[in-house]
């Protein structure tokens, strides 16, 4: 996902590679790619492509990343065993081969997983790239010294549960095998179906020991992909990559590699950098943004000019905005008071308080409504668009408040248009009517996920949303429903503390499987079953809007990421 702390690498949505939202379909511009005033729109090679962003680019580490399909500025430096198909729409979802042949050869249920190297694969300084050095890169990622990456690896493999790192530990992970120069066999601790997706993630990008600088390879990395990076000011506010003459569309057919430069510059803010985008002066025409949204306001203002809505592209990710209970604190421990709130919810208020229907779709489920997540249709607690208030007095009644009750709903109030003064406001207007008074709490921004994600100070009612790791069910469901999960002494995100067995057994069965599409549909049921015990109330999925200078050619946003993907972009 993003680079700051693991907790607000989850919980956040507006930032670097996962970062837009859920929905039925991704799309760029008209015709899939944002034409400029005139002139040939086919996408050329060569120019300067700007990158406009507010959060910089820090940690520039494969092993401090924390990325999904390989993230996007990183992933035109650092390649990966497997990465996502660089497709619009649903077809992006789809995990496809990098540096590795295929997508991964499973055997003994799926704990032992093989990967054959492509021939010819070649660093920027033309020396060959290694398994070995796949797998060092891989152990280096578990040196405290280079945390911040995805935590699956050290679950995951055998024996790695207290691995430090190679400068520690130089015997390294027996876990990885490398018989020879071009095969890596990883040893899993359980049957994992969705280790390719894994197999994404940064982590599995080769460093050559020999050129390893510790804490400071972020400043020079080796790259693996189409860009080599030349300069990196100020922990990646300004980074600048150019063109790596040993990288070729012969062992690479994802990324496109168009511009000759890549010049990234962040610490901007939102505003300007939607100002800039909008008037598409001098570089600003071939600039795009990969962390930056359209807000409501300025949706609108862009929606009345013909000529900049052209530029704008839209994004879905899996991404879940709901409504967290506590059960362990009453009165939300009384599953009719959970199911009268899940009734009494107004969506269209809710959607209207995000930004409107062009910036949030409403949601009954809690898994994102795309295939690829199991997707499965229900409505267990029938609203409709505005609340079901007489069903909710209903259920109060039953549960022992006839009179209605005050209850106290904890948001962030960061103006973040998903768990901030709007969304709660909408929330108490909605609840009012069913007769139950809502007192709101707002925390700063740390401090709010700080409370909400400790078991010691979580509260009964709170706001929260979810994104996942990559297109799947399982980094969905498992993380927030999975008892075995739950940290008490730590980020937890099973904000209901559910420990059903059953849920956890079916949970096991489905990571055993490596045929996906049978997998998400047990996702699938897996959320209904879930659902039913009304610990959330899913409110709605964001939709993310993003401007494009002119001059920008062939955008490509695909539903794993939700935001342009910065291989395909071309300038010319």
């Amino acid at each position: 996902m993003r680079q700051p702390s693991a907790t607000a690498r989850r919980v956040a949505v507006a930032t670097v590679s996962l970062v837009v939202a859920a929905g039925a379909a991704a799309c760029g511009p008209k015709d899939n790619d944002a034409k400029g005033s005139g002139g040939d729109s086919t996408p050329h090679k060569g120019g300067t492509l700007t990158v406009l962003n507010s959060d910089p680019q820090s940690d520039f580490d494969p092993a401090r990343l924390y990325t999904s399909g390989g993230g996007n500025v990183p992933s035109l430096v650092f390649r990966t065993l497997t990465t996502r198909n660089r497709a619009n729409g649903a077809a992006g979802t789809k995990v496809v081969p990098d540096l590795a042949t295929d997508t991964g050869r499973p055997s003994k249920n799926a704990t032992v997983w093989t990967y054959t190297l492509k021939a010819g694969l070649k660093y920027e300084d033309g020396t060959a790239i290694t398994s070995a050095d796949i797998k060092y890169g891989i152990e280096r990622s578990f040196a405290p010294e280079l945390s911040g990456g995805a935590p699956y690896l050290r679950d995951w493999l055998v024996g790695a549960a207290d691995y430090q790192g190679p400068y520690k530990d130089k015997k390294g992970l027996s876990a990885i095998e490398t018989p020879d120069s071009r095969t890596i066999v990883f040893h899993l601790n359980k049957p994992e179906g969705e280790f390719p997706y894994l197999a994404t993630q940064t982590q599995f990008t080769p460093v050559p020991k020999a050129k390893d600088t510790g804490t400071k390879y972020e400043e020079h990395p080796v790259s693996s992909g189409p860009y080599k990076v030349v300069e990196n000011d100020n922990d990646g506010e300004h980074l600048v990559l150019e063109r790596n003459k040993y990288w070729s569309t012969s062992v690479d057919d994802q990324r496109k590699a168009y511009p000759d430069k890549i010049d990234v510059k962040s610490g901007l803010d939102s505003a300007v950098i939607n100002q800039r985008l909008s008037a598409s002066q001098g570089t600003d025409a071939a600039a795009v943004t990969t962390d930056t949204n359209l807000g409501p306001a300025e949706l609108a203002k862009v929606t009345g000019d013909k000529a900049l809505a052209a530029r704008v592209g839209t994004g879905h990710f899996g991404y879940t905005n709901y409504i967290a209970f506590n059960p362990t604190v009453k009165p939300f421990d009384n599953p009719k008071v959970r199911q009268a709130i899940s009734y009494a919810v107004d969506r269209s208020s809710v959607v209207n308080a995000a930004g409107g229907s062009a910036l949030a779709e409403p949601a009954t489920t809690f898994l994102p409504n795309q295939k690829a997540f199991g997707y499965t249709p229900y409505d267990l607690f029938p609203a409709g668009a505005t609340g079901n208030a007489a069903k909710a007095k209903e259920l109060l009644k039953e549960a022992g408040y006839p009179k209605g009750l005050t209850v106290t709903l904890t948001h962030d109030n960061a103006q973040n248009f998903r768990t901030s003064p709007e969304i709660a406001t909408a929330i108490q207007d909605a609840l009012k009517k069913a007769g139950i008074t809502v007192k709101l709490q707002g925390l700063e921004d740390n401090g709010y996920s700080d409370t909400v994600h400790s078991v010691k100070t979580e509260p009964g009612f709170f706001l929260s949303g979810w994104g996942a790791d990559w297109p799947s069910g399982g980094p969905f469901l498992a993380p927030i429903f999975d008892g075995r999960q739950i940290v008490k002494d730590g980020a937890n995100f099973n904000n209901g503390l559910l420990n059903d067995a059953s849920v956890n057994a079916e949970i096991d069965a489905i990571n055993k499987l490596t045929d996906l599409n049978a997998a998400a549909e047990r996702w699938g049921a897996l959320d209904k079953k879930i659902g039913a015990q009304a610990l959330t109330v899913p409110l709605f999925h964001p939709v993310y809007k993003r401007l494009v200078g002119k001059d920008i050619r062939n955008v490509v946003i695909s539903d794993w990421t939700g935001v342009l993907d910065i291989s395909q972009v071309a300038v010319k």
